[in-house]
């Protein structure tokens, strides 16, 4: 795959359906989250997420922006508080993702991309 361009600009104001994930039926996503699962094949994204959730670093955090890039087959995760504070960083050794980035935020049991609060 070459270099991530997804036109996420479209994504605003909000979103017309609220998807659900089955294996985490507490947590909802938006439009957009959707989009760049389906345009690069990644719906592990929100499941990992998702299931980060309950780790102890993130259980309490009200409100989270993931950072996510890709670069060589390899992906990372920097997961900050909203003030730029790095909670957490997760590192995978391998990831089919295209090379680019993307960020998410994670608020209020919702995954969003940012356009979309």
């Amino acid at each position: 795959m070459g270099h991530l361009k997804l036109d996420l600009q479209q994504f605003t104001g909000g979103t017309s359906t609220w998807w659900r994930n089955p294996l985490h039926r507490n947590f909802s996503y938006t439009d957009g989250v959707k989009y760049v699962a389906e345009t690069v094949g990644a719906y592990w994204l929100i499941d990992y997420v998702f299931s980060s959730q309950y780790a102890a670093q993130l259980k309490d955090q009200p409100f989270q922006v993931w950072k996510w890039s890709a670069n060589d087959g390899k992906g990372r995760f920097v997961v900050e508080d909203g003030n730029n504070e790095v909670i957490v960083t997760y590192n995978l050794e391998f990831t089919d993702f295209p090379d680019g980035e993307v960020t998410l935020w994670f608020t209020d049991r919702t995954l969003l991309l940012p356009n979309e609060y």
